[in-house]
Formats: structure tokens, C-alpha cells, sequence
């Protein structure tokens, strides 16, 4: 059988993720110290578990209606309505995904004809330009960088749209930068848009894991929830990446169709993480100030000591990373990458796996211990002191 002649060319053409590579390296190297994983090191809260739990004992695990339990879509309106002041109907405008990444694919899918041009904002999650370009829409990248806070800038985003642009992937607070866009930095984006038919898709997954300021999101804005695919989930602030649930919001003409994809892939989110995301959301708010304060520690001993290392790292403001420069090193983000791993046995991600935009840095998670963190930082100063002195 000539598997090469009946797989998809386009599939063929995707390369794997780049994050996926230096987990698959990192796993082959004996006491290797990681801090690639994008994972919370905390346990889902107790009273989350608990809701599990009993969810499981009363057998409640029957297929719930393909848009997610009603209480659940009642509970994500309300928590909505309650952090960034915007009302979704739970009945027509909320669906309960399999996790932030369906709700991203089946959003793009719903959108995008061949053709279509979407501008995705870089250094990002590596999963936008794969499934635009498996929709056969065209991936443009809109470059950020450290001068500018690797926030999107208006001049940057208008350079970029033609008569062809369909729809703007805005991911903040961002993976893998940390840069958050505020209510300022977001209103001339705003008006760049404003007279054009373009849609937006607002990846807000990492908007409780912020430090000094409040997540504000583009739908907050005049005319832009029409306008705007809002995406989240539990995955990061309830720690519960491995149950699989997030959501989408969005204007119901939209959600009715991105539905139908929904239904004949997915059917329903699991059961039970539906549930307990129904705690989560009403009973579990201190708990996710209780991680932020242990993430902002983190956050703040990485950057200090990454720029005392002498690897200028810009401080963020969202999500669970730093994303220091090693351009000072003389090498590129993967031979600094796999070096570090084969000479020191730490895994960190080359930043050009988010985007060529990120080559010349590096992404390290602090979703770890301060005992992990500090072991970890002390082999990097190794490394980049043993490079100093043969260069």
C-alpha cells in the first residue's frame, strides 16, 4: 500500500509542532529538568474533584445536549458578565468544546473559504496556521515585537490586511510571550477594523493568569462582541488541563453554524468535566488568586534572573511564561535549545516554534516549582557561562 499516495497533500506539507519536538527530545534524556510543559503543576481544586466525583457515583454520564449541559452555558454567561461586563445568551450564543483547541478549529472552520486570508498575531500558540491552512484558507503573520511590548500595533495590523482578509486571530494574554493588550493598547486596533467586514478571533484562555492589571478584552469594546469569537476555558486557571473543556462565545447567526461542525465531530464535551466545570465557576474564584500569587513569585524570580544571567527578558504580564533573548549567545533558539539540553539536561522551547518572529528567544513555563525553577536556573547560568568563556 502506498500510504504517500493517499494522504492529503496539505497534511503532508504541515510540519509537527515544534513544541511537541523538544518534548519528545527532552523524554529521551535521564533526569532532564523541563520547563517546556504548558501545564499547571497544581491539582485541580478539591471541590472540583469532589463534583467529579459525585457526577460519577449518581451515573450521570449520558451525552448532554451538543452545546453543553444548560446550567454550565448559564454559569460561563454569568462568569462573563461578571469579569469583562459583556452578555452572551447561554441558549444561542455559548457553546461547551473539548477543550480551548476545538473551540479555535471549529471557529476557523466555520469561517474560512479557500482563499481566505487570516492574520495571526506572532509569536503565538502553534495551532492557528496549521488549521487555517487545512481549511484552505491562507495564513498572514502580523509580527509583534519586544520594542513594542510584543503587543499588535495599528500600523502593523494595517500593513497586513487586503481585500482578501477574513478574519484577525488575537492571542492575548499571549503564549508565548506573556504581553496582555490593554483597554488603550486594544482601541486602535479597533478602529482599524471598524470599517472593514473583518471578524476576530479572541483567544483569552490565559484572561485570569494576569499580574498588576485586569484582563480586558476586545469584546468590551464598542461594536466588537458583534464582531468577535470569544474563546476560553479551565484548562489554565482551574488547572484542569488534562479534563478537556472550554467554550466559545460569539453572535448567534455565528455559533449556529460553527454548532453544526460541532455536532457531527464531537457530539458533546465529556460529561462529567462539564460538571465539574459547573464548580469551578461558581465556587472556585480564591483558588485561582491562590495560583496567580504562586505564579506571580514565579514570574518574578525568572525575569530577575534571567536578566542577571545577561539574557534580557521581557517582563509579562499574562499567562505562565517568560521569553528571554539569547541573541547574545550567538546561537539560534534551536541549537540553544537542544546544547542546553544535552549540556545542562534542561528542556525550554526554542521561540521559533511559535512563529519565526521568535526566533532569538527562548520560551521557559514557570508552571513549576520554586525548587524546579531554581535548579533549572542554576544549570542555565552554567550554560550560558560555559559559553561566555569560549567565546
Amino acid at each position: 500500500m502506498n500510504y504517500d499516495s493517499v494522504l492529503s497533500d496539505k497534511i503532508k506539507d504541515i510540519k509537527p509542532s515544534g513544541i511537541r519536538k523538544f518534548f519528545d527530545l527532552a523524554a529521551s534524556v535521564e533526569d532532564v529538568i523541563s520547563l517546556g510543559v504548558g501545564e499547571p503543576d497544581f491539582q485541580t481544586p478539591w471541590a472540583i474533584r469532589k463534583a467529579a466525583i459525585n457526577t460519577l457515583e449518581k451515573k450521570r454520564i449520558i451525552y448532554t445536549a451538543n452545546s453543553g449541559l444548560a446550567d454550565l452555558r448559564r454559569e460561563i454567561a454569568e462568569y462573563t458578565q461578571k469579569k469583562i461586563n459583556v452578555k452572551y445568551d447561554p441558549e444561542h450564543e455559548i457553546i461547551v468544546t473539548v477543550g480551548g483547541s476545538e473551540a479555535i478549529d471549529i471557529s476557523i472552520r466555520a469561517l474560512i473559504n479557500p482563499g481566505d486570508e487570516v492574520l495571526i498575531v506572532e509569536p503565538c500558540f502553534v495551532c492557528y496556521a496549521p488549521i487555517v491552512t487545512l481549511t484552505g484558507g491562507i495564513p498572514v503573520t502580523v509580527e509583534t515585537r519586544l520594542e513594542d511590548n510584543f503587543k499588535l500595533t495599528a500600523k502593523a495590523l494595517r500593513e497586513k490586511i487586503t481585500d482578501k482578509t477574513k478574519l484577525l486571530i488575537l492571542p492575548f494574554p499571549n503564549n508565548p510571550t506573556g504581553a496582555v493588550m490593554t483597554k488603550e493598547d486594544l482601541e486602535p486596533i479597533v478602529e482599524v477594523l471598524r470599517d472593514t467586514n473583518i471578524m476576530v478571533l479572541s483567544d483569552e484562555i490565559y484572561s485570569e493568569l494576569t499580574y498588576g492589571r485586569k484582563h480586558f478584552s476586545i469584546t468590551q469594546l464598542e461594536g466588537m462582541q458583534e464582531r468577535t469569537i470569544l474563546i476560553n476555558g479551565f484548562s489554565k486557571a482551574f488547572a484542569m488541563t488534562g479534563w478537556r473543556l472550554g467554550y466559545l462565545a460569539a453572535p448567534a447567526p455565528i455559533v449556529k453554524q460553527i454548532l453544526k461542525i460541532h455536532q457531527y465531530a464531537i457530539m458533546s464535551s465529556p460529561t462529567v468535566s462539564q460538571y465539574a466545570a459547573i464548580e469551578a465557576l461558581s465556587s472556585c474564584e480564591q483558588e485561582v488568586k491562590k495560583m496567580v500569587a504562586e505564579y506571580n513569585v514565579r514570574r518574578r524570580l525568572l525575569v530577575d534572573s534571567f536578566n542577571k544571567m545577561g539574557l534580557e527578558c521581557f517582563n509579562p504580564e499574562g499567562a505562565f511564561y517568560v521569553f528571554p533573548c539569547i541573541k547574545s549567545t550567538g546561537l539560534k533558539s534551536e541549537e540553544f535549545c537542544e546544547e542546553l539540553l544535552k549540556e545542562q539536561k534542561v528542556a525550554v522551547v526554542p521561540g521559533n516554534a511559535f512563529g519565526q518572529s521568535g526566533e532569538g528567544f527562548i520560551r521557559v513555563s514557570y508552571a513549576y516549582s520554586l525548587k524546579h525553577l531554581m535548579e533549572a536556573l542554576k544549570r542555565i547560568e552554567n550554560f550560558i557561562r560555559d559559553k561566555n568563556k569560549k567565546s
